[in-house]
């Protein structure tokens, strides 16, 4: 069950990627369904967590943020309550974050430059 969860999480991370593909801007809709997605399954964790099910391993959790679901994951750890005081996933988490603004913010650059 709970590689299947993991299986399921990435599946639909690669709808969403491929879906985003097919729309006028895709960076735009993949961030917001990335976020979207992201937010969504840490409810679904901290449900699990709660219950004592399967949960979503914490690897994922980083991946779904680093692909660009941190937003999502920044209002669902405030939201559900979950994965704010864990060591040292914070830490991975924070460092992912501020790499994927960085790496988005020289993107920005270079298609400015472009122009």
């Amino acid at each position: 069950m709970g590689m299947n969860l993991n299986r399921f999480c990435y599946l639909l991370l690669a709808l969403a990627a491929v879906g985003s593909l097919l729309t006028l801007h895709p960076a735009a809709v993949w961030f917001l369904l990335a976020s979207l997605l992201t937010f969504i399954i840490y409810g679904v964790d901290k449900t699990a967590a709660r219950k004592a099910w399967r949960r979503v391993p914490e690897s994922t959790l980083l991946v779904l943020g680093v692909v660009g679901g941190w937003p999502g994951a920044i209002v669902g750890q405030q939201l559900f309550r979950h994965k704010t005081q864990k060591q040292p996933f914070k830490t991975f988490f924070f460092a992912s974050v501020i790499v994927n603004v960085i790496v988005l913010a020289g993107l920005y650059y270079m298609t400015t430059l472009t122009r």
